[in-house]
């Protein structure tokens, strides 16, 4: 389930100034989740953000966990799309906590074809959060066109 060029309040995409593109993975034990990607067009990123299923279909965003992309973050991850390479690993530290994000693509044909997973530790107190979710090919399609169109407009190309 993956939607895409709405916001949280339905607008029409054209009238906003981000975009985004989620991959929504509710399941019926209530430990699903949801990754999306937006596109900020003032500071020329990709912000990552992945909450965990609170509901049936409902999913925790209060508690989000947030990753900034800049160009090298959208390489690596578009390496992986492209069948280049089997893993990306980001890794962003800061003061108050240190984020990670990893996808890789699996060979298992009983399982997605990709797992992306976003977390974050928190140097306070070293709690960790992480959103796991399968991917499809098709969702990773998207995602591979969504990658290469803003590293495009990172670039000014």
């Amino acid at each position: 389930m993956s939607s895409y060029g709405k916001d949280r309040e339905g607008d029409p995409a054209s009238s906003r100034t981000s975009l985004d593109y989620a991959i929504y993975k509710p399941n019926r034990r209530g430990s699903g989740g949801v990754i999306r990607f937006e596109w900020n067009r003032e500071k020329a990123s990709v912000f990552v953000d992945a909450a965990t299923q609170s509901g049936e279909k409902q999913f925790d965003w209060e508690h989000k966990i947030t990753m900034k992309w800049g160009l090298s973050d959208l390489g690596d991850i578009l390496a992986t799309l492209q069948g280049q390479q089997e893993r990306s690993k980001l890794f962003h530290q800061s003061e108050r906590a240190n984020s990670a994000f990893e996808l890789s693509y699996r060979t298992d044909p009983e399982r997605a074809p990709y797992l992306m997973t976003l977390s974050r530790q928190e140097q306070k107190d070293k709690t960790l959060r992480k959103v796991s979710i399968p991917v499809t090919h098709g969702e990773a399609a998207v995602l591979a066109t969504a990658v290469e169109t803003a590293i495009r407009r990172i670039l000014g190309w």
